[in-house]
Order: C-alpha cells, then structure tokens, then sequence
C-alpha cells in the first residue's frame, strides 16, 4: 500500500554526456526538423510517413527495418519524407503486458528503468547513425523527454494521454512536430483542446522545476478511430470525418491546422493489412478536395520486418509482440504506391 524506492535514476544531462549525438548527426536532425516543420506549416508540399514497429522491443531488428527504410526513401524523397517509429514505451490499457524498451530492455526479464533509459537513448542515436533518418516516438512518460529530445524529429501523444495536462503541457516547450491523437472516445473537441493547450505558452513544474514554456506551433492532430460505447470500432478516416473535422479547426483559433491519419488502432480494428486500402483511401480523398490535400499531411503505419504479431515466448525476428504489423514487402511497395499517389 506505498511506493517502495528502489534507486534514483540519472539526470537527463549525465545520460545524454554518455551517450551524445554527435555535431554531423546534430546538423542532420536539424535539418530533418526543418524538413517536417515546412510540411506541417504548408511550405513543403510533401507527404510524411510515419512508419515502423507498434514497440521496438529489440534493437537488432529495429535497426535492420530501419537500415531497410533508408534507400527506400531515398527513392521516394522528392515526394515524402519517412519518419521510422521507434516507440520505446508502450501503453497498456489495463496496466498489464510489454510496456515498452525503456521500462523493460529485455521482454522476458524483469523492468530495469536505468537499462531501459540507456537502450531507448542508445537505439535512437544508433538509428540516425545507420540509416540518416531521424525518429518518431510516443511521449507515454512526459519525464522522459529530456532523455531524447535531442534525437526525435516527431512526437505523438497517446489516445489515452491526450486529455493528461502534464502531457500537453509538457508539448508547449517542445520544438518539433508533435501530434496529439484523438482520445478512445473520438471527441474530436478534446484533441483539439490539446492542440490550443500545447500551442500556446505555459508555466508549470516540470521535474522539480518551475518551468515557462513558448508554446508549440507545429502541434497537430493524428486520426486513430474511436471506440463506441458498446466497444466497437469507429473510423475516422474517410471523407466526410476530415470535412468535419476542417469545420472543427476552422471553429478554433490554431496555428498550422494539420492531421495526420493512424492507419491501424481503432481505424483498422488492429486488422493490419487493412492499412493498405485505408492509406490509398487517405491518398485518393486528397485527390478529391483541395481542403483535403490541405489538410492532411500524413500517414502513420505500423510495420515491421515480419506480418502480422507474435507472442513474447516465440522470438521471431523482426515480429511484432504487441499490435500486429504490416510486413516489410506489402510495406516497401505501399511506401511507393503513396509516392506515386502524392501527385
């Protein structure tokens, strides 16, 4: 019936002295957040990606997918800009399972949180070395972002933290692209309250610290399907759910309105090869609406090496062990497919 202290954990400063990014891979991730910035802003006309694994939950695998993401959107760069996932925590919603690399290094052994600090940190540094391509992750724990903000060119915030305050707040000093989903409920007015909330100046404790922030102009929305209240899937991906949600943006005084559409979740009911024909669906309504095309200016895609997901005890490499995935070919040819639509 209390909290048990085990050992406090290293500052953000000595993990990152450990473990730096180097001044090239510095420069590149600048870049990149430029890159993405002048998307969201509406000054580059290009299309993101935000694709990998539901959990990177081995590094192995993790960086073999990435290293195979790297000639592709290279191929691709004229028309989109690849963001790999590498989502180090995962949510669970009874509190139950993988919570992710940076609470548990190894799925099969107990939670080591200072292990967990160093292998999240150590496999984003590894991904920008090996592939050039800066990453996503998902902010579960708003204390961690000191450990890796210097490495991330994109943040999401969960459907089930985007009503926290800590979690919006938190977003407001962030200085790239960040999006925040929309709840299990799909209240469309509640993801929206967490873009005003993070777009704008904030002043609060933050790890100890009284803190001010500027806010965050490049917030946005990410689409993930809702849950009834009877438990069903509900989509929130096709043509009428972005009209509605344009008149919603035009209702409130934002910056920068911009959706990102999460092909799997609640939008797939976890069907991963559905993904395929929701993006093309995405593709082709932008197509069809100038206001469309204007607004969204990406996808997010759960892939991995192999199809489908796995359980903890199988070890096959490259599978997923928490949502199932696309595998990497069906992925490699969408990749293309969306290039080819994003005329």
């Amino acid at each position: 019936m209390s909290f048990s202290y085990l050992k406090q954990l290293p500052s953000p400063s000595s993990i990152k002295e450990q473990y730096p990014l180097s001044e090239k891979l510095s420069a590149l991730k600048s870049e990149r957040d430029q890159m993405i910035s002048d998307v969201i802003t509406g000054k580059d006309n290009r299309f993101l990606v935000i694709i990998g694994p539901c959990s990177a939950d081995n590094e192995d695998a993790v960086l073999d997918y990435v290293s195979r993401l790297a000639p592709v959107a290279e191929k691709v760069k004229d028309r989109l800009i690849i963001i790999p996932r590498i989502y180090t925590n995962k949510p669970r919603t009874t509190g139950e399972g993988y919570k992710g690399i940076a609470s548990q290094p190894d799925p099969e052994k107990k939670p080591d949180m200072v292990a967990g600090l160093i292998a999240m940190r150590n496999m984003h540094i590894r991904a920008i070395e090996e592939s050039e391509l800066t990453c996503a992750d998902e902010m579960l724990y708003p204390e961690n972002w000191g450990y890796v903000e210097d490495l991330l060119s994109y943040v999401a915030i969960g459907a089930r933290s985007v009503e926290d305050q800590h979690h919006r707040l938190t977003v407001s000093g962030f200085d790239v692209a960040s999006g925040m989903k929309n709840p299990t409920s799909g209240d469309f007015t509640v993801m929206l309250n967490s873009v005003y909330a993070a777009q704008h100046p904030h002043h609060f404790v933050y790890r100890g610290y009284e803190v001010k922030t500027t806010g965050n102009p490049l917030t946005h929305v990410v689409l993930r399907g809702a849950v009834s209240k009877h438990g069903n899937n509900v989509q929130n991906y096709h043509y009428e759910d972005i009209m509605r949600l344009i008149e919603k943006y035009n209702q409130v005084n934002l910056v920068n309105p911009a959706a990102i559409i999460d092909a799997n979740h609640s939008n797939s009911g976890k069907q991963y090869q559905e993904q395929v024909r929701i993006v093309k669906e995405v593709m082709h309504n932008r197509k069809l609406s100038s206001d469309i095309h204007n607004m969204i200016k990406g996808v997010m895609i759960e892939s991995y090496i192999e199809p489908g997901a796995q359980k903890v005890s199988e070890h096959i490499y490259g599978k997923s062990i928490t949502d199932p995935c696309l595998g990497w070919e069906a992925s490699e040819q969408l990749i293309y497919d969306i290039a080819e639509m994003n005329q």
